[in-house]
């Protein structure tokens, strides 16, 4: 395999995996470099396995190439593992980051700090044709903050404190995000799987 096709338009996260395959001499390539659009791959799925599934192997059996997706989330205890898979869009469409966040915090008001346990989950799904979908799971536990800090992120990572760190995710350098992070954790589980490509 010389090439992987990496299922997002995401600059920021196509770079990572652009990273991660280089090591390995295959060229990623995000959604947004090919030469025609793809329409988007609607998540129906009610877990992160299922949403990373569909993307794998819809866009692969498409291209006829091999695919990497991904599909993660926020999963708080105290409200019973939401957001979950519509962390994105908890409260709503259109997506808003800030009014996430604010649904989140309002509904853990009465909350005490030993209960607010969470964490961020990432699962990815490589697809190629004619061949079985490989899963690699990640995670980053923490606890929600009781208020939001930190402008170094996006989406729940004002809000979530990282097991081990006092700051929340957006406050921590990307040095340290990379290397703690739910898709780090998931990637570094891939490395077994692309060895053995050779």
């Amino acid at each position: 395999m010389n090439e992987m096709i990496i299922a997002t338009k995401n600059s920021g996260k196509a770079k990572e995996f652009k990273t991660f395959f280089a090591e390995y001499g295959i060229k990623a390539v995000s959604l947004s470099e090919l030469s025609h659009e793809i329409e988007d791959i609607e998540e129906t799925g009610s877990t992160f396995e299922k949403n990373a599934e569909l993307k794998a192997e819809q866009i692969a059996e498409l291209l006829q190439s091999p695919v990497l997706a991904d599909d993660s989330g926020m999963v708080v205890d105290a409200l019973d593992g939401r957001p979950g898979v519509f962390s994105a869009r908890f409260a709503g469409e259109p997506k808003d980051d800030q009014k996430n966040i604010d649904k989140v915090l309002a509904e853990l008001l009465d909350v005490e700090a030993a209960n607010r346990t969470a964490r961020f989950v990432c699962v990815l799904a490589v697809s190629a044709p004619g061949e079985e979908t490989v899963f690699r799971k990640g995670y980053c536990d923490g606890r929600i903050a009781d208020t939001q800090a930190g402008h170094n992120g996006f989406g729940y990572d004002p809000i979530f404190i990282p097991k081990g760190y006092s700051e929340t995710m957006a406050q921590l350098s990307s040095d340290v995000k990379n290397q703690i992070s739910h898709r780090s954790d998931a990637i570094r589980q891939l490395r077994d799987w692309v060895k053995n490509l050779r």
